[in-house]
């Protein structure tokens, strides 16, 4: 792939400190799980949720030999009474609810003309109807707190950039981006900010199953640093934005991305 080495790990600064967060797609060692490990490091409590219930628990450990703090819950993002369940949990594990991350997401490869309706429908239920039914039941819940809080969405370069055989997912992650201006615009007045982050190539197990070895080769040849980012430094992107330092930020979706222009 390359071997342009990554930059050295960031420590914890203590910019969450005392706050709850709900963060979905959390299992393993992709963009989610990364980002409960900085939460965490920053001071927060976390529940993380995944639809894949054994590699949450899993992770639940992981992270749990380590810092205090850390639950987990079972969600499929595309059943509206698991995600009640997850945010009513995040409410009284801790009393409050701050943070809201919503990492699920669902990708796959087909061209158009050979690709399904359910193939679309899936992806879009996941991705872009996922992130809705999260985003909804986060605002609600800080709606009726009155203490404010702050909703990460995650979205994708492909919602701005074409690639062959992605329509459904760059369809949906454009979709996650009007989602997060509308939403950030809506919510303002109940002291709410709402942004995305925009991700290029952040390399994990995850992806490099789904992903062929020619395709991650001719991503990463388009990065600016010639290397894949590391999970970790889309996470610390995202601490920023659920983290005071950001605190004149909504609706706005930041690229994290060494792309070429």
């Amino acid at each position: 792939m390359t071997d342009v080495e990554s930059p050295d790990y960031v420590p914890g600064h203590g910019l969450l400190e005392g706050r709850t967060a709900v963060i979905t797609a959390a299992a393993g060692a992709g963009i989610g799980g990364a980002t409960a490990r900085r939460f965490l490091e920053e001071g927060a409590r976390v529940l993380i949720s995944d639809a894949h219930a054994r590699r949450l628990k899993e992770h639940e450990a992981r992270l749990a030999a380590e810092f205090d703090g850390v639950a987990s819950l079972p969600c499929d993002v595309t059943d509206e009474t698991q995600v009640r369940a997850l945010f009513d949990t995040a409410v009284e594990l801790h009393g409050r609810l701050d943070i809201v991350v919503n990492n699920a997401g669902l990708g796959g490869t087909s061209d158009l003309v050979g690709m399904t309706d359910e193939q679309w429908s899936k992806v879009l239920d996941v991705t872009l109807t996922g992130t809705f039914r999260c985003t909804r039941a986060a605002l609600r819940a800080f709606r009726d707190s009155g203490l404010g809080g702050v909703v990460v969405n995650n979205a994708s370069v492909v919602g701005w950039r074409a690639q062959a055989g992605q329509a459904h997912y760059a369809a949906a992650k454009a979709g996650v981006m009007a989602l997060t201006r509308c939403a950030a615009v809506e919510a303002a007045e109940f002291g709410v900010r709402v942004n995305a982050v925009s991700p290029s190539l952040a390399l994990h197990p995850h992806l490099v199953k789904v992903t062929t070895p020619e395709l991650l080769e001719e991503l990463t040849a388009r990065e600016a640093f010639g290397r894949h980012a590391e999970p970790w430094e889309v996470a610390n992107v995202i601490v920023f934005l659920a983290s005071g330092y950001s605190s004149y930020l909504t609706g706005e979706v930041v690229s994290v991305s060494s792309q070429h222009a």
